[in-house]
């Protein structure tokens, strides 16, 4: 299968049922990913996959729902803190209900071990808003979740800890490594899964001043969460993603209650996982959550790249939902990318290889040697640069460009000629113009031409061996038989 890039563009936050929702959306098998569900030793929740309307905008929504529901978005719970700060008639004015329509289109609705009551999972980009859940398959029901606890609290964008009222196992770091281990999702899912929440326990080792054996996840460790997060790498893995780019992490502002009290944001969960893994965070003037530890903690275990490619196609699109709605509308977008570059008319694109070393105990005769023998061993160029290295000792900087082809016959030559213990390699791109050669008849003997073509322009490089040639033969300086030669051939091509 082709290895594909992947964009994340997190302009609306990103947790874990989010990124889900936007993966199944760009073409992850829905079948591989309740496979492998199936195989978790976890039950008492049900999967609903569904076709939801944002601002008129189509998109995929991934819902885990428990068979006890806990109640992690009940607005009243989540942001009572501020209701209580305000006079009686002010709060009584303040409307928590869903003000945007959900038109659901389609439902999948499957059975994990039984259950009933629908867990409107992750976040409806609106701390505020109190929602009703339609689905064409199951009744409706209206839920109001309260929002709870910490060790990690997500169900992506179900941003804030859930109050446990006992249903909820307690696990630590290994229990779900073994969970995980249990299961029949590949390797490479299993290794995903197992970074996302390290990096969610790294976070609340850290947030609670405990060791990560110390550490047992309340949310996290639940059902959900590790539906949410097994999800996320089953569906990275059946895509075959071989790079992932993730844009700035657009947060929302205030304060949010969870189970520790009152919290701001982002969370420190979040601010934890951002600071270590250098993740750009984004403050916008959104009140509420918009990044859950699990969305950020995905976010950090997958990205491979910082910054997009100046040029790329876009092969494909998916649009993940959350659960609540803010003032903006809620999914995470996610593309498929190819890189692209800009080709100028006759110009040749091209990936070269760059090895270095710094070399202070090497005698200039050597290292002339050494150039010689790299030219002829696969080189397309070899320079040396002057350069102070410790000590104030004077030296030179050896770079060679080579194909990646040659480069361990390269760097064979360069330890076998100098006296570097270390080289440098780097992958870089360049332009290169199309050129040919020509021979061209002059009054005192012939000459090669180098012919390169740019455009509408014809450039004439004679080549300096020949030069040097006509030169010793005929007793006329360099000058003025390379301008002769250059002369000679212009004349050739009109």
């Amino acid at each position: 299968m082709k290895k594909q890039s992947l964009y994340l563009e997190c302009y609306s936050g990103i947790s874990g049922d989010m990124t889900v929702g936007a993966l199944l959306d760009l073409g992850a098998d829905k079948d591989v990913l309740l496979n492998g569900l199936k195989s978790l030793k976890v039950d008492g929740y049900k999967i609903e996959i569904t076709r939801k309307l944002r601002n008129s905008i189509d998109a995929c929504d991934f819902n885990v729902i428990l068979e006890n529901d806990n109640h992690d978005h009940d607005m009243d719970y989540l942001f009572g803190h501020e209701k209580a700060a305000r006079p009686a008639d002010a709060v009584t004015s303040k409307s928590y209900k869903l003000t945007r329509p959900i038109k659901v289109h389609s439902t999948e609705l499957l059975n994990f071990h039984g259950t009933t009551h629908v867990h409107d999972h992750n976040h409806e980009h609106t701390h505020n808003h109190n929602h009703s859940h339609t689905s064409e398959v199951a009744a409706p029901l209206e839920h109001s979740h309260n929002h709870e606890p910490l060790h990690t609290h997500d169900h992506p964008h179900s941003h804030t800890p859930h109050l446990h009222y006992g249903h909820h196992e307690h696990r630590n770091l290994q229990d779900i490594h073994t969970i995980i281990d249990a299961s029949s999702i590949t390797d490479n899912a299993k290794a995903i899964a197992k970074r996302i929440f390290l990096i969610i326990a790294e976070a609340e080792s850290k947030a609670h001043g405990k060791s990560l054996e110390e550490v047992h996840f309340h949310e996290v460790g639940a059902t959900d969460s590790i539906v949410d997060i097994t999800a996320a790498a089953i569906c990275l893995d059946n895509l075959n993603i071989s790079e992932v780019y993730v844009s700035e992490l657009y947060e929302g502002r205030g304060q949010i209650t969870c189970q520790h009290g009152v919290l701001p944001i982002p969370v420190p969960a979040v601010v934890n996982i951002s600071a270590k893994y250098s993740l750009k965070l984004h403050l916008t003037q959104v009140k509420g959550e918009l990044v859950t530890p699990t969305g950020a903690a995905i976010a950090a275990a997958i990205r491979t790249k910082v910054d997009l490619p100046s040029n790329f196609t876009i092969s494909r699109i998916g649009l993940g939902t959350g659960k609540r709605a803010y003032e903006q509308t809620s999914f995470l977008r996610a593309m498929l990318i190819e890189e692209t570059e800009t080709v100028l008319p006759n110009t040749i694109p091209d990936t070269v290889w760059v090895l270095e070393a710094n070399i202070d105990d090497c005698s200039g005769e050597v290292l002339g040697h050494t150039m010689d023998i790299l030219l002829k061993g696969g080189a397309k160029d070899v320079y040396y640069t002057p350069i102070y290295m410790k000590k104030n000792r004077p030296a030179y900087l050896l770079g060679v460009i080579c194909a990646e082809k040659d480069i361990p016959a390269v760097e064979e030559l360069i330890f076998t000629h100098t006296t570097t213990i270390g080289i440098r390699r780097q992958e870089m791109k360049r332009t290169t113009l199309n050129r040919s050669f020509t021979t061209i008849q002059t009054p005192y003997g012939e000459a090669t031409v180098k012919i390169c073509c740019y455009s509408d322009k014809t450039f004439c490089y004679p080549e300096g061996d020949s030069i040097r040639s006509l030169s010793l033969s005929s007793g006329l300086d360099y000058t003025t038989l390379y301008s002769l030669v250059q002369t000679l051939a212009l004349k050739t091509m009109t």
